[in-house]
């Protein structure tokens, strides 16, 4: 089907994406591996938690890794314009039948815990403790250097279904595939903040988290973090790239957390703030979408996601991905 027109003028206003939450088995782990090894920051950390943020960001965190029985996602966050933005979002989401609560977070002020059309976990507040900056101090820069928190990308069910929900709400298409028989979308990048993406969808099980993704400076820092990762033990949980991307023209490398958690080191997307910016399509058949130069993701990419806590995943209703999907 079409993908919907831009909804400029939705409910409330979300700025951007701003962190994940994630429950890790083993939280010295998880910590060397964010720390040590991306080189995000810790801003803070007890005996079951911790948090991160990247170098460019001043919000307390972009990550909070939590000590957990199993591996699993507690939600996803945005940050919203400013506190009347709250209050919008709570009325939105009350009236489309959606469980809305006031949630307690450290270092947020008030904060909207609600689902979405498939019942995963997003959260949304307006204030987040102001950190000083670190961008400049260059001492700290370590393992891949990352600089922000980028975007989510999500398993779903019904890739149409999401596009539309998310559509109300603002989030605006960038680039899509559809199969060509049914012509229901197959995948869909969507964007709050001007990047190709905020939010993607891919088709799948779902909803379950597919990746997190953050930018980096340069394609030498992802090669970088390759040769760090191969001769720190960390080789097995490179599974995908270094390449770059047909769908946002990124250069990209994925790679799996000591929990299976993946993550997307990302840099050389393009701008998208345009609100008229019409939406790149993409023939499924196409290989040059996954990857420009060619090469196939593994089936791994396709079939395993992190799952969401208490939210149990149905099948996709275009059925099982086939490997040729993005």
């Amino acid at each position: 089907m079409p993908i919907p027109a831009p909804n400029l003028y939705p409910p409330f206003n979300i700025i951007r994406l701003s962190h994940v939450d994630f429950g890790v088995t083993d939280l010295a782990a998880s910590k060397a591996f964010y720390v040590d090894t991306l080189g995000l920051q810790i801003t803070d950390e007890g005996a079951n938690t911790v948090y991160l943020r990247a170098m460019e960001e001043r919000g307390h965190h972009c990550m909070v890794l939590h000590k957990s029985p199993g591996a699993h996602v507690k939600a996803l966050s945005f940050k919203v314009y400013d506190e009347a933005e709250l209050d919008k979002a709570h009325a939105w989401f009350a009236a489309q039948g959606h469980a809305v609560d006031w949630v307690e977070r450290p270092y947020q002020g008030r904060t909207l815990a609600t689902t979405d059309c498939f019942g995963m976990p997003v959260e949304f507040y307006f204030q987040m403790k102001r950190l000083e900056p670190i961008h400049q101090k260059y001492a700290l820069y370590k393992g891949v250097k990352p600089l922000r928190i980028d975007h989510f990308n999500c398993f779903s069910p019904d890739v149409d279904k999401a596009v539309g929900f998310y559509n109300q709400i603002g989030f605006r298409v960038t680039e899509y595939t559809e199969d060509e028989d049914s012509k229901r979308l197959w995948a869909a990048w969507t964007h709050r903040k001007g990047g190709v993406h905020d939010l993607a969808f891919t088709n799948g099980t779902g909803p379950r988290l597919h990746h997190t993704a953050f930018w980096v400076p340069t394609p030498l820092n992802i090669i970088d973090l390759c040769d760090l990762m191969a001769t720190t033990g960390y080789v097995s949980n490179i599974e995908r790239g270094p390449g770059r991307h047909g769908i946002s023209n990124a250069f990209f490398l994925y790679i799996l957390d000591p929990d299976g958690h993946r993550i997307e080191i990302y840099c050389s997307d393009y701008q998208t703030v345009d609100p008229d910016l019409e939406a790149i399509k993409w023939d499924l058949k196409d290989p040059q979408r996954q990857t420009l130069w060619g090469a196939p993701a593994p089936r791994s990419w396709f079939e395993h996601g992190s799952l969401f806590a208490g939210v149990e995943p149905v099948a996709s209703t275009l059925g099982a991905s086939p490997i040729i999907a993005p």
